[in-house]
């Protein structure tokens, strides 16, 4: 999501940030704000917004829900859909979306706009920005009829996590640099993106859901030693909602991809429910990056406490062991790189993400494979995206080394392979300065222009037999982090692979070239992992059981998939 922001001292937001942890206010970052009553921040001083007629108003929403009507969810800061497609297979039907940025609007109502209440309609389809939008706007411009405040049951939402994730941080800093910024070492700090959860408190506000999701990134939780998590917990809290948080890993529910994120459910309290998390259902012992990385974001927990944080238990061994790099992308087409460059099948140019690609295979080769055809819903005979990017200089590098090698371990490969090619020549006696051009051409050919000091994690070869690392949102520009496992095909990964990684169906549209629908792919959350949260919501709200898909698909007993609330 792109956002024009506003910029304040860095002093005034530290002095701001204090006092909102300590009174419960919400900073002011934003230079336009809507003025509509209903989405007001909270005033200050003010310690509950909760009415006897909201009590009458969840209740009667959740009586429905029990008795079997529809469950309807609004995704804020949706993208290209990730979270709305785990819920809507869960059993929720969605209504409205904000996302700001074009290609994932459009992303978005190509797959959701038919199955929304009111039927499709060009609204689903455009870019709307959530500074400025009001829960009337939306609803309006959909023609949905009746109170505002009664449209939704759920509000579902990721805020843009770019000023909270350490490699967003890291960009911001150099970019306020360029402009010679005297506080560019703070510039995450003072990011605009970092009050966008006010615009979801507004719009909890004014729609008064009975339950609510939000997920950010796990640096969320110590935002330059901020707890933003429990900021926005407390801001809920004075709405009338009981929330908890935690972090979560999506590998531990059968998505083939290390993603770590913090989790936040909430209910009304008029509801009496209590926010649960799923269990998780797959086992991975994570490498220690993650691990470190969990333990840095909960250091502001262990240092203050926290009312709203959630310890969830990690996964047993005895649990379906994650699900790998190779079951996800057995069955799509085999792209031999260099074979393509030979034959022209690749050039230089935009990809065009949309031209349909056949299956290797009739049948999925497996159980996550056939998931990714037969989606309820986003059942295909044939999929899209299957490009990838123009590197003809690597593909022989991507061939040579072995799964699982980062950087700097493909840059000592190639320096000992030039120093045995020389070597070679001097006991031929051919010559060995670089001012020959056989030597120069050699050396060029394969010699990395990039300091392996400074790049250890560009570059990582998947290993077939376990998931991958997190994609990222610049994997269109930057797709040496995840070079396929497969010698043979010597490239980095498709769209559709990243789709697959991500736990898109095959039958998801991504709208844009190649480049927008690598971003839309690393900025969602994977909807497999959105389900089992939204599995978790829908049985904590009473709604009527239905088969539950990971059963048959990860031949689970369904006495395996459970919620906990967690312990503080």
């Amino acid at each position: 999501m792109q956002v024009v922001l506003a910029h304040v001292p860095y002093e005034r937001y530290r002095m701001s940030i204090q006092h909102v942890l300590q009174k419960s206010q919400t900073s002011k970052t934003y230079e336009k704000r809507s003025t509509q009553a209903a989405d007001l921040p909270s005033a200050p001083g003010k310690t509950t917004h909760v009415s006897n007629s909201d009590d009458k108003l969840i209740r009667g929403k959740l009586q429905r829900i029990q008795k079997g009507g529809e469950i309807r969810y609004m995704d804020m800061f949706a993208g290209c859909g990730g979270i709305s497609l785990g819920f809507l297979t869960a059993g929720f039907t969605p209504v409205a979306s904000i996302e700001m940025d074009p290609w994932a609007a459009r992303s978005h109502g190509a797959n959701f706009g038919t199955r929304s209440v009111g039927g499709d309609r060009e609204a689903h389809h455009v870019p709307r920005d959530a500074v400025t939008e009001t829960a009337e706007t939306v609803f309006g411009d959909l023609g949905l009829q009746g109170a505002v405040d009664n449209q939704i049951d759920v509000l579902v939402g990721g805020p843009p996590c770019q000023a909270f994730a350490r490699v967003g941080r890291a960009k911001l800093r150099e970019q306020a640099r360029l402009r010679e910024e005297v506080t560019a070492d703070q510039a995450f700090l003072v990011d605009g993106r970092v009050s966008l959860w006010e615009r979801y408190v507004a719009f909890i506000r004014a729609t008064k859901p009975v339950a609510l999701l939000m997920e950010n990134v796990p640096d969320i939780l110590n935002h330059g030693g901020t707890n933003v998590a429990e900021l926005v917990s407390k801001s809920l809290a004075e709405e009338g909602y009981d929330v908890a948080y935690t972090l979560l890993n999506s590998v531990w529910y059968g998505v083939p991809q290390m993603r770590e994120r913090m989790i936040l459910v909430g209910f009304h309290r008029s509801t009496g429910i209590k926010p649960r998390f799923p269990v998780p259902t797959h086992h991975l012992v994570l490498p220690s990056g993650y691990t470190s990385s969990k333990n840095a974001a909960r250091r502001v927990i262990k240092a203050e406490g926290s009312a709203h944080h959630r310890w969830i238990p990690d996964p047993t061994p005895d649990s379906p062991a994650a699900t790998s790099a190779s079951d996800a992308l057995a069955d799509l087409p085999h792209l031999d790189a260099e074979e393509m460059l030979r034959t022209g099948a690749i050039r230089r140019g935009a990809k065009n993400p949309s031209e349909p690609v056949d299956y290797t295979t009739r049948k999925p080769a497996t159980a996550y494979s056939r998931l990714m055809r037969e989606w309820h819903g986003f059942a295909t005979k044939s999929t899209t995206g299957h490009v990838f990017r123009y590197l003809p200089r690597d593909y022989k590098i991507f061939a040579e080394i072995e799964p699982g090698w980062e950087y700097p371990q493909v840059h000592a490969y190639v320096e000992r392979k030039i120093a045995t090619w020389l070597a070679g020549r001097a006991q031929r006696g051919l010559p060995t300065s670089t001012r020959d051009p056989d030597v120069s051409a050699f050396i060029t050919s394969w010699r990395i222009p990039y300091d392996p000091t400074k790049f250890p994690n560009k570059w990582w070869k998947l290993r077939p037999d376990a998931p991958v690392r997190t994609l990222m949102a610049h994997l269109g520009k930057d797709s040496y982090s995840h070079i396929h496992f497969d010698s043979q095909q010597a490239r980095p990964i498709t769209v559709r692979e990243a789709a697959r990684l991500q736990s898109f169906p095959d039958g998801f549209v991504f709208k844009g070239s190649m480049n927008p629908a690598f971003k839309q792919i690393g900025n969602a959350v994977p909807p497999l992992f959105a389900y089992a949260i939204a599995r978790g919501i829908r049985e904590s709200l009473g709604a009527p059981e239905t088969q539950d898909m990971r059963v048959e698909l990860f031949d689970l007993k369904q006495s395996k998939i459970k919620t906990t609330e967690g312990t503080k």
